[in-house]
């Protein structure tokens, strides 16, 4: 069921900064405008002569591993979704987002560098409310292995449970993390934690002509006897990282989320998956509504 919660907010000017892409190795310049109401969140395609807009909405997302990819009007924009998550996690709900080309950048692997640039301005306040979807009975997308689950809270707020677990031995092991997210949660419990892999994925990746320009000072890469190269910001940076992730990806619903999230093992597939059962459960609703 939606509901109107808060007023939406935007940018009060442009940002800007630069990094690459830890797939493609690219320079990529990032501008995050201003945008009217409504607008949602929109990336344009600078370096394409059309300049396509593809809206950061989950019918738009398509299929690629470990990363959020969307596709609109013959372009697309991957490794989404560190921004999705910066801009969702503090509230500003209606930006362009140009970039100079299709994979945004991974800086540190995580969502701080977007935070630190996007409160380099301020917020401003729209005359016009933000739709907010409240979770109304329990929703499961998954298997007994992956799975993530909705639930109403009764607080009214947006919690977020994530439980990773890699076994019981190793490096990771089993983490997790019960967070109820706002602008300052999600700036100090999630917003630095950063990207990791094993350091066999790390490896795999290379081997294929993925991620050569990216090192072990740029992401977490974990082996045998922890981290290689770098020094954990948490305990659970792991955890915290892969929520994170799903902040960002619930952001493809393109409305305020109020509920309970528990996530076990999942990633951007079942998360993204969610999204759009809450979608249509909440049209369903609606549609008897009108019914009635």
């Amino acid at each position: 069921m939606k509901y109107a919660r808060r007023p939406q907010y935007t940018l009060a000017a442009p940002v800007r900064l630069a990094g690459f892409g830890y797939w493609s190795g690219r320079d990529v310049h990032v501008e995050f405008r201003p945008a009217a109401p409504n607008t949602g969140i929109v990336f344009v395609r600078q370096d394409l002569a059309a300049r396509p807009r593809i809206p950061a909405r989950v019918d738009l997302r398509v299929e690629t591993p470990r990363r959020t990819t969307l596709a609109a009007a013959g372009a697309t924009v991957e490794m989404v979704e560190h921004v999705l998550a910066s801009l969702a996690g503090l509230h500003i709900d209606n930006c362009e987002v140009w970039v100079d080309g299709a994979e945004l950048p991974g800086l540190d692997g995580s969502s701080r560098p977007f935070v630190d640039a996007l409160t380099t301005t301020s917020r401003v306040a729209q005359a016009v409310l933000r739709e907010c979807l409240v979770v109304t009975r329990p929703l499961r997308v998954g298997d007994a292995q992956c799975w993530v689950e909705a639930h109403p809270d009764p607080r009214g707020a947006l919690t977020l449970q994530y439980r990773l677990d890699y076994g019981p031995t190793g490096p990771i092991g089993r983490q997790q993390i019960d967070v109820c997210l706002s602008p300052h949660t999600f700036c100090t419990e999630l917003a630095p934690a950063r990207t990791f892999l094993l350091h066999e994925e790390a490896l795999w990746l290379r081997q294929r002509g993925l991620g050569t320009r990216v090192s072990c000072s740029d992401l977490l890469v974990f082996d045998a006897d922890g981290v290689v190269g770098n020094t954990l910001r948490f305990d659970n940076e792991c955890v915290r990282h892969k929520t994170l992730d799903l902040v960002g990806d619930l952001a493809l619903a393109g409305c305020d989320l109020r509920g309970r999230i528990v996530a076990c093992r999942s990633g951007h597939r079942l998360n993204a998956a969610l999204v759009r059962e809450l979608l249509a459960q909440d049209q369903q609703l609606d549609a008897c509504r009108d019914v009635a």
